[in-house]
């Protein structure tokens, strides 16, 4: 039976931060979600799996065949679909055979079925194209959707897969969510997309502990993680009333102790017993009285240890809750109007054609479409970024735009530098009130802004612009949780729900639409634009 087993994994980073210490998986026949904060080493534990790289120490075992998700960073202007699927040999030997120039060990060689089963990988993604088709021709997408389909043209044991829907189309998710939802051999999945992750069979959670497997899909490890919170809340409430009585007990020891040593010192002023007898009864107390005070102080110590280990599990499983200052839209207020608008970057090539929609008053609106049918473009009219070649684009109300790098934020300044330049009217503590509530407590709030990890950047931007005395309006979002990690999406979420202006987004993530509760989609393509309630 097809397995892959890991014994006893220890890997550390290059600058020496340990990733995992003793680590043991094994995985089956079976769907799996690999997820966990951004750093924690998920990719790093996949190309383990896949021999890419070797842990310090430990084992892995693999019994059948891999297939890995191949992440195109660099391409080579030469490079076509055949390179990716490692067929270029063998669609040589086929042109030579059909030219009757072929040699009987490449006859013997020759696989005559290649090129169908490379168009029905490609079917299975979405995906249409020739073997010869150029990978600079494509889009990020449609490369995204290619390297799929090369993973699974030899039809493995294992699917090994990070991040499979990152900067796919509505098209190319709906083709991956349909090729795992059918897929009936193994796949180990690096994902943020809970989408994609309600169809796994099990859940593996890594973090700095180690990994925790939690069975069913994303919805029951959820409620599995409640049940753990409620729990770690009740360990706290205990944990508390114990260290409460351990200081009182350690407290009574020391005052028990004093007493003892001030009636001791008044006898021996008194002098009613021989020297020797009255320094041997005062070793001995002090000894006894000695003991009890650090027996009493070693269990308060304990107490509050656990008190402060309680506190860090629930910060760990609780959700972000976020309390933010008004923005005073009214509900009948006109936010943006865009009237026959046509746009592009090349004066004959527009991108957007003739579009006209309005938003009024706390509207949440998305805009949908494939990539490169002009949703950014979109976003850089609403924010002035650019001019439309005709029609007119107006916005009513104060606007801020977060985009995937966040470049609102400072890199070389710290948060809390950032919020104070961003919220002039704002003080310092203020401020640091409004970054604890976004989970940037004490010395975080001090972290320089291009240390940060995305998910930590993103955040850093909504407190940023989100947390002052009047947040704006209208704030506009251009695909917010891509590379995201699902604590960090979540985070952004309960930000945002919190936020009771309008909300103009870019997104293909359907789980988030809908948390959001976004009413309104605009679908942009070459034909035009569609409007639909949501």
């Amino acid at each position: 039976m097809s397995s892959v087993t890991l014994s006893d994994i220890t890997y550390s980073t290059p600058d020496g931060r340990s990733l995992f210490a003793d680590l043991d998986l094994s995985f089956r026949k079976e769907r799996v979600g690999l997820v966990g904060r951004n750093g924690v080493g998920k990719t790093t534990l996949l190309k383990i799996m896949a021999g890419q790289i070797e842990p310090a120490t430990g084992s892995v075992i693999v019994n059948g065949t891999l297939g890995l998700l191949r992440q195109i960073v660099q391409i080579a202007s030469h490079e076509t679909l055949a390179d990716l699927f490692g067929i270029q040999r063998a669609l040589l030997i086929l042109r030579k055979a059909e030219a009757g120039e072929a040699t009987l060990e490449e006859l013997a060689e020759a696989d005559w079925t290649i090129e169908e089963r490379v168009a029905l990988s490609l079917a299975r993604v979405g995906l249409e194209a020739e073997p010869s088709t150029l990978l600079t021709d494509l889009s990020g997408g449609q490369r995204t959707r290619a390297s799929l389909a090369a993973a699974i043209f030899n039809e493995p044991d294992f699917l090994l897969l990070d991040e499979p829907t990152n900067n796919l189309d509505r098209a190319g998710r709906s083709a991956v969510l349909g090729l795992l939802g059918g897929w009936r051999a193994g796949a180990i999945v690096v994902s943020h997309d809970r989408e994609l992750l309600e169809q796994m069979d099990a859940i593996v959670e890594l973090t700095s502990l180690g990994a925790t497997r939690y069975g069913g899909n994303w919805s029951h490890y959820r409620e599995r993680k409640t049940i753990e919170l409620e729990a770690a809340q009740h360990e706290l409430a205990h944990a508390e009333k114990r260290a409460a009585e351990a200081k009182r007990k350690a407290q009574v020891a020391v005052d028990r102790k004093e007493r003892r040593d001030a009636s001791g010192a008044r006898r021996n002023t008194r002098g009613d017993l021989p020297r020797i007898l009255l320094g041997a009864r005062k070793n001995a107390a002090e000894a006894s009285g000695g003991q009890s005070a650090r027996l009493a102080e070693r269990v308060r110590t304990g107490a509050e240890d656990a008190v402060a280990a309680a506190q860090a599990r629930i910060e760990i499983l609780q959700e972000l809750s976020i309390t933010l200052p008004p923005t005073r839209l009214a509900r009948g207020q006109r936010v943006l109007s865009v009237d026959h608008v046509t746009a592009g970057y090349e004066p004959h090539k527009p991108i957007i054609r003739d579009l006209s929609f309005s938003m009024i008053g706390p509207e949440r609106l998305a805009i949908m479409g494939e990539n490169g049918a002009g949703k950014t473009t979109l976003m850089k009219l609403v924010t002035g970024q650019l001019t439309p070649s005709s029609g007119t684009v107006t916005v009513g109300v104060p606007v801020a735009m977060l985009d995937q790098r966040v470049s609102i934020l400072e890199p070389g300044a710290s948060i809390l530098e950032n919020f104070m330049r961003l919220n002039p009217g704002s003080d310092e503590q203020n401020c640091r009130s409004t970054l604890a509530g976004f989970l940037f407590r004490a010395d975080a709030a001090l972290q320089q802004v291009g240390t940060l990890s995305g998910g930590q950047m993103l955040r850093a931007g909504l407190a940023c612009v989100l947390g002052g005395p009047v947040p704006p309006q209208l704030l506009v979002l251009d695909e917010p949780t891509n590379h995201l990690d699902v604590d960090s999406i979540q985070a952004v979420e309960a930000g945002l729900t919190a936020y009771d202006g309008a909300l103009l987004l870019v997104t293909h993530d359907e789980a988030f639409l809908g948390n959001l509760g976004v009413t309104r989609r605009i679908s942009l393509s070459p034909q035009g634009a569609e409007f639909a309630l949501s």
